[in-house]
């Protein structure tokens, strides 16, 4: 019998269709999709009918909560006193996706995917994701003086939205390593990169994506980050282990008083990397491909999102990178982060005061899963008791 290990989670409030093209890349490539649960997470306003008529189409199990169901899910796990940490209307809802995947055990992975991406035909997705995560061997390894790695840097002169601009410009060593303990795989994109708003508009264009696309050929051998060395995790085509969600909350974004937005996942990507650093882990980069088509939208709409955060995303590398260092758990280093973002913030940041913000919201992402926990005990001896 199918084990149903893989939660696959997609924030959608435009194109749920997308996930077909997922299922009919498994079903070419013989992928069972009996291992993947779909968890839709979309608003209130959205049609969450047909997306549930959509999964049934596909042959997929999952389940679809738009903001009413998330409430409802939060009172029914005994945790409400938690229900802050998804914001409102934001990508940083992924985070609601991690705690699904928590509270039922038969999940040994996870799966973040946009819903303006696509599979290449020619790659069998899911697989591909899990050989990755399974990989030990020897592999290409790139590190920087900077203590950075582009996700990009073979693909010229482009730097991935969340890399710092103080980091720039950086003189890379590439070597071969053994790498094994690989607990997440990043897929990388071709089409439109994943750039900020600022390099958009240095590359020409006003409508949200960029003048210049990549190809497969921008793309060599796939790659870790040497130790110590930090690198952009997009969750748009992202697979990971169970082990690291108390390490991978998804920051809040733009429903924050400060209006910080668009660094959900580049932020939960940096605490990842620690932990991963500090505990043996790796994270591999490059293969699967997936076709990035984003929407148009006005360049100068992302740019007053990002431009909030700008400053910070170019120091909390740095706080990041001093925590944990003696942890024992994906946990111990969350709250490790947590305390520095919270104490350690410099004031002549612009909006350093959401650092401390984000810190107190980790502390609680570790509680809630903790509660999370406490909750599946008490089932579990309720179900006894009968």
């Amino acid at each position: 019998m199918t084990t149903q290990d893989i939660c696959v989670v997609v924030p959608t409030i435009r194109n749920h269709e997308f996930l077909r093209a997922y299922a009919e890349n498994a079903r070419k490539h013989g992928f069972d999709l009996d291992r993947l649960f779909v968890v839709l997470v979309t608003e209130d306003f959205c049609d969450t009918a047909a997306m549930e008529a959509m999964l049934e189409e596909e042959g997929l199990a999952g389940a679809v909560f738009d903001g009413t169901d998330r409430e409802d899910w939060f009172e029914e796990h005994g945790i409400a006193e938690y229900a802050h940490l998804i914001p409102d209307a934001s990508h940083a809802q992924t985070s609601f996706g991690l705690l699904y995947l928590w509270a039922h055990e038969r999940f040994e992975y996870g799966v973040f995917l946009d819903d303006d991406t696509a599979p290449h035909d020619d790659i069998d997705f899911f697989e591909t994701h899990l050989d990755n995560l399974a990989y030990e061997g020897e592999l290409t390894a790139v590190e920087s003086d900077e203590q950075w790695v582009n996700v990009l840097h073979e693909a010229e002169d482009l730097y991935p939205r969340g890399y710092p601009y103080s980091a720039m410009d950086e003189e890379r060593t590439v070597t071969t390593e053994h790498v094994d303990s690989v607990v997440a795989s990043q897929g990388l994109w071709t089409n439109v990169p994943d750039l900020d708003a600022v390099r958009i508009l240095m590359d020409g264009d006003l409508n949200g994506q960029a003048t210049t696309r990549t190809t497969t050929g921008d793309f060599g051998e796939d790659f870790v980050a040497g130790r110590e060395n930090y690198l952009t995790v997009c969750s748009m085509n992202l697979a990971f282990r169970r082990e690291v969600v108390p390490a991978f909350y998804q920051f809040p974004m733009d429903d924050n008083p400060w209006d910080v937005g668009r660094f959900d996942d580049i932020w939960s990507g940096l605490l990842l990397k620690r932990a991963a650093d500090v505990l043996g882990g790796r994270i591999y980069n490059g293969a699967p491909l997936c076709d990035h088509n984003k929407a148009p939208r006005s360049t100068f709409g992302d740019l007053a999102n990002e431009v909030a955060g700008l400053e910070l995303n170019e120091h909390v590398w740095k706080l990041v990178d001093r925590a944990g260092d003696n942890a024992d758990s994906y946990a111990e280093v969350a709250r490790a982060v947590a305390e520095e973002f919270q104490t350690s913030a410099d004031d002549e940041w612009e909006n350093a005061d959401f650092l401390a913000y984000c810190g107190e919201y980790l502390d609680d992402w570790v509680d809630c899963l903790d509660a999370l926990d406490a909750d599946a005990d008490r089932r579990e001896a309720a179900v006894i008791a009968e």
